[in-house]
């Protein structure tokens, strides 16, 4: 992001998902899966810090946080989608059709402009003015906000190019360095609340859970309910601010984690009692996975991403930013 820009970053994303969807797609072997697998989730995790550092250069201040919360928008949207696909057509198809995602993001992201922060960071002020003008529209005082950023970029040194010395100095700096830190806690208690493992695992959680309604159904109402209360939040975002949404998915997450926990507990001894007992409540651990996804979409789905577009000095928000979604994805893989 900060050698080559945020826009040519997220085009050079899009080839691995690319590639790696088609592989599946097309798969006549295992390992053709397994290199399809690593592709897509090389260019999965490449993607998330330059969209919501994108996102955030380009956007106005009072809308930053929503805007930005937009990416766990999309995301939730994919999920649901691949849901209700996921029960009626071949994981061959599946593959297939989510090939079009990047493909769309790299032919539209080829004609936005590079964010105009990054060009006053590397000394282009006439292309930083063209690209605002594209961004804002013809009535909008480009010229203001281009002194703006300028006056910003000289107070913090921010357009003058650094050594690596320097860089690792600006990266251990408390502005820097203590936020990396909260972020680093926040997607630590983000990721091993459990959401990825309920999302990946969602039709067979509820085949376990012992319910008696249909686990495809409940999995794409699940999806509707995660992509409604993530449009909530991203409103939620602006009005109530990061620290109440968090407490909500805090405290939501751990009850309903503990409700869904003692229920499995008694289900399995009811399945191993002679003979068996027949489950009783079988609403009741459907409803915890519902409450579970409400609070945590309302919080942790969308804050910490917002905030890593927020909080980082401009100078090293690029390499800071993919440090942050770096230690995201290895709680992702530790958890799952």
């Amino acid at each position: 992001m900060d050698r080559w820009g945020r826009k040519k970053t997220l085009i050079v994303t899009e080839v691995p998902l690319i590639l790696g969807w088609l592989l599946i797609a097309f798969a006549t072997n295992i390992y053709m899966i397994y290199i399809g697998r690593l592709l897509v989730g090389l260019g999965s995790g490449m993607v998330g810090a330059p969209a919501r550092v994108y996102t955030s250069e380009v956007t106005q201040p009072h809308l930053r946080g929503m805007l930005t919360a937009l990416a766990s928008i999309g995301i939730s949207l994919g999920v649901l989608i691949q849901y209700t696909l996921g029960s009626f057509v071949t994981w061959q198809i599946l593959a297939g059709v989510s090939t079009i995602v990047p493909i769309l993001a790299l032919v539209f992201m080829i004609f936005m402009p590079e964010t105009p922060n990054y060009l006053i960071v590397k000394q282009k002020p006439e292309k930083a003015t063209k690209s605002l003008a594209k961004l804002r529209g013809s009535t909008y005082d480009v010229e203001r906000e281009v002194d703006q950023l300028q006056n910003f970029a000289m107070k913090n040194n921010t357009n003058v190019k650094m050594t690596p010395k320097e860089t690792l100095a600006a990266i251990m700096s408390p502005s820097a360095l203590k936020p990396f830190g909260i972020l680093f806690l926040y997607f630590m208690m983000y990721q091993f609340s459990g959401v990825n493992t309920i999302t990946f695992y969602a039709v067979e959680i509820f085949q376990d859970s012992g319910t008696n309604m249909d686990k495809n159904m409940c999995t794409i109402v699940l999806g509707v309910v995660r992509l409604a209360f993530t449009v909530i939040a991203c409103v939620a975002l602006r009005k109530c601010g990061r620290r109440p949404l968090t407490f909500i998915s805090g405290i939501g997450c751990g009850v309903s984690m503990i409700g869904l926990g003692v229920y499995l507990y008694y289900k399995y001894q009811w399945d191993h009692a002679e003979p068996p007992i027949e489950a009783v409540n079988t609403w009741f651990p459907v409803a915890c996975i519902f409450v579970f996804t409400i609070t945590c979409t309302l919080g942790f789905l969308v804050v910490p991403w917002v905030m890593i577009g927020e909080l980082y000095p401009q100078r090293v928000r690029g390499i800071i930013g993919g440090m942050t979604t770096c230690s995201a994805h290895i709680f992702v893989f530790i958890v799952d």
